[in-house]
């Protein structure tokens, strides 16, 4: 979970690259609409983010049912959206790539390719709530590799014997 550009996309690829797990990008579950929205720069409202947020849920359910590991990215800025893909679910651990604002903004200035703008970054940053101490979370920061991310995020994993 994180605000965007804070590397969530290039953590989740290491990590599954590295532990053989299944892969969901979260931005691939947005209904068009909330793509469109978006792109043209107005933020998503949580009315809009609920259905997205509930297709997350299912994924990870259809992955617990069957007994599959994985990774999904999306940004789950507040509690209340990670308590709807994560609530009831002791098993799905939240992993926060933590950065400051300045060096966010300065990656999504070089990114390519990607629906959204930095101007909603101000607006992701007003409403990110970090995980509490009772989340079952992992913060990273970002100021390091990616493989040193990785690293730390396996490391933890297995302390907490989640692999």
């Amino acid at each position: 979970m994180g605000v965007s550009g804070s590397g969530k996309t290039t953590i989740a690829k290491g990590l599954v690259k590295r532990l053989g797990w299944q892969y969901q990008e979260g931005d691939d579950l947005h209904p068009p609409s909330n793509v469109e929205k978006m792109k043209s720069g107005t933020p998503l409202s949580d009315a809009d983010r609920l259905p997205w947020l509930k297709k997350i849920a299912e994924k990870i359910d259809e992955w617990r049912a069957k007994g599959i590991s994985g990774v999904v990215t999306c940004s789950a800025l507040k509690r209340a959206y990670r308590d709807i893909i994560a609530g009831g679910r002791p098993d799905v651990v939240i992993v926060y790539p933590k950065g400051s604002k300045e060096l966010i903004a300065d990656r999504m200035a070089h990114r390519h390719g990607h629906f959204m703008p930095a101007s909603l970054l101000d607006s992701q940053f007003k409403i990110l709530e970090e995980p509490s101490l009772d989340e079952n979370s992992i913060t990273v920061s970002i100021d390091r590799t990616p493989e040193q991310i990785d690293d730390e995020i396996v490391r933890r994993l297995k302390e907490q014997a989640k692999i």
